[in-house]
């Protein structure tokens, strides 16, 4: 059985924390959608990777009410100048998390708003993150600054039926992480924005590949 924790306050994000029962797997960051909390993606990341540490912090920004990790000027629209400062309180958080619990870097697990702002952590604070799997994800900065990625993991999944995020804007993603030297495997699935069963085997497979 995990000795897991309830909601925790004590750092600079509301978040979850279950300890690993397996040490050879990284940590995930699991970072929910739009609407969604530090509870949301916890059942997933116990599928995807059994055993695995889980920390899982709730977006500050709200929108209608609903928790977000930055602020958007309309749907697709972000307001890139809040990316740029939440990914850095993310990953600040990332930091303190890591010396409470004592882990190594963690593999970000992102949906939606919370693929995008793994997507931009990556590309602007790349120490902060081991990789990440990016499920729906978009571009979250336009010009993103020189980075090096070399020999992270990542892994993207889009559905080809979105109709929030464009198939070529997912693409151009793929290109700006893969230009900065990260491992990209990028795959479009026969799907919507929802997740689907192929996005838990998929991405299940890749984090066991890392756990290898």
């Amino acid at each position: 059985m995990r000795s897991a924790m309830t909601t925790a306050t004590k750092l600079s994000f509301i978040h979850r924390f279950e300890p690993a029962t397996d040490k050879d797997r990284p940590p995930l960051l699991l970072l929910h959608g739009t609407g969604g909390d530090e509870n949301d993606l916890i059942d997933l990341g116990r599928i995807v990777a059994p055993g695995a540490a889980l920390l899982s912090p709730r977006g500050k920004v709200l929108e209608g009410g609903m928790p977000r990790f930055f602020k958007r000027l309309a749907e697709g629209v972000f307001d890139e100048a809040d990316v740029k400062r939440r990914a850095n309180e993310l990953a600040d958080f990332v930091s303190e998390a890591r010396e409470e619990y004592g882990l190594p870097a963690p593999i970000a697990l992102g949906f939606s708003n919370g693929a995008n702002i793994a997507a931009a952590t990556l590309l602007l604070r790349p120490e902060a993150l081991a990789g990440a799997a990016l499920l729906r994800a978009m571009v979250p900065l336009s010009q993103p600054p020189a980075t090096d990625l070399s020999g992270k993991p990542v892994l993207i999944l889009s559905g080809a039926m979105d109709p929030i995020v464009p198939t070529a804007n997912a693409a151009h993603l793929a290109r700006q992480l893969q230009h900065a030297g990260a491992n990209v495997d990028h795959r479009t699935l026969p799907a919507s924005h929802g997740l689907s069963q192929a996005d838990v085997t998929l991405t299940r497979d890749f984090l066991a590949r890392l756990a290898a």
